[in-house]
């Protein structure tokens, strides 16, 4: 079969674009879904499917802009020499455009102009990245690019059973790594919400620290995996377990089979920031015995969902003495009173406290929820990892 792929303005296949987004009913493990970390209004641009097959070489191009006087869409595909596709405007703010019978199988590059400025599909698993384009205005010594012995990071496409199509993830291995012979740990490291498994090697510089943490002699030799924990659902909580599915049942099998690393529970840490944080302490939850390692960063359960309060209450007394019998380290960090996480972690670690679950807590780097917090964060994780 032939399969077509749409670039939204980056020359990078946008991974699993041919499949619809799934319920949280659809997650492989039947957990409940959870409230998303910003607590905002509905609109038609949660569940939009940007770019729509609706018959042999037509395609129609959607975009939430309620406000434009005017869209249309541009790109290779398009005949120039022909009437231009017509954009239509309904009444809930989604303006579609049907391009008919002109694409042939291939990849094209497309874009849509909005009141006569091109904007990139701000729906495609790209769109993030273009966030990640900052100017770097820190002086901070751990940030800086310094004449050391650089590592590698690698991007690697896998296939998620999970979620039945390809997926990409980014990998930091160390200086020396290709020739090197020994095992090593793994730190497994997530993104936040909205973001992807580009947004630590960007704007999180985890190369810049990693390779100055490893020439100042800081850290242990480690591999660094960044997944994309961001997976579009339709009711925008059910994400959580399944990318927890899909880091257990895919992810972390494919770094076993393609790295040299130790496949075993001491060996292997994971961490994340705000959703990731999520992420991190609902792997936890089920997987405690498959990791030594977890750093929940910026992020807790909602104080205000009582339900869920008394659920999470429930399975944290029941494997309080296993998860203090395996787990080496639990840490929780904020970004002082100013992180928009901050009350919600905070009441949180009372039913932690009221399992006997034992674990750090670390606000001592007060920038709120930003990256700039994120970044110490890491500073200080891979420091006390595996020793």
């Amino acid at each position: 079969m032939n399969k077509l792929f749409f670039i939204g303005g980056l020359a990078t296949a946008a991974l699993c674009m041919n499949f619809g987004p799934l319920s949280a009913q659809e997650n492989n493990n039947g957990a409940p879904a959870l409230p998303a970390m910003f607590r905002r209004q509905p609109t038609p641009n949660d569940t939009l499917q940007s770019v729509r097959k609706v018959g042999e070489g037509s395609y129609i191009f959607s975009i939430y802009a309620p406000k434009a006087m005017n869209v249309s869409v541009s790109g290779d595909m398009i005949n120039w020499a022909g009437p231009r596709p017509k954009a239509v405007k309904e009444d809930n703010g989604v303006w579609k455009i049907r391009v008919e019978g002109i694409v042939t199988p291939g990849v094209f590059r497309y874009n849509f102009v909005v009141d006569g400025n091109k904007v990139l599909d701000p729906k495609s698993p790209l769109a993030a990245e273009t966030s990640n384009l900052l100017l770097n205005v820190s002086d901070e010594d751990f940030l800086a690019e310094k004449n050391v012995p650089h590592g590698a990071i690698a991007q690697r496409i896998y296939y998620s059973r999970t979620l039945g199509c390809e997926r990409r993830l980014h990998v930091w291995t160390p200086a020396g790594y290709e020739k090197g012979k020994d095992k090593l740990p793994v730190l497994y490291l997530i993104h936040g919400g909205g973001d992807n498994d580009l947004s630590w090697p960007t704007v999180g510089r985890a190369g810049q620290i990693l390779d100055n943490l490893m020439a100042e002699g800081k850290m242990k030799p480690m591999v660094v995996v960044m997944p994309n924990g961001t997976i579009e659902t339709e009711d925008l909580n059910g994400e959580v377990p399944i990318f927890i599915e899909d880091l257990m049942t895919d992810i972390v099998p494919f770094i076993d089979a393609n790295y040299n690393v130790e496949a075993k529970p001491q060996a292997r840490a994971l961490a994340g920031l705000s959703m990731g944080g999520l992420e991190t302490m609902e792997t936890l939850l089920k997987y405690y015995e498959d990791f030594d390692y977890f750093w929940v960063l910026s992020s807790g359960w909602f104080a205000n969902q009582p339900e869920i309060y008394a659920q999470k209450a429930k399975v944290l007394k029941e494997i309080g003495p296993a998860v203090n019998k395996t787990v080496k380290q639990l840490v929780f960090t904020q970004g002082g009173p100013t992180d928009i996480a901050y009350n919600n972690c905070k009441a949180m670690l009372k039913l932690w406290d009221d399992a006997g679950i034992k674990y750090t807590y670390d606000e001592a780097h007060p920038f709120g929820h930003t990256w700039q917090t994120w970044t110490w964060n890491l500073y200080d994780l891979a420091q006390q990892l595996f020793k």
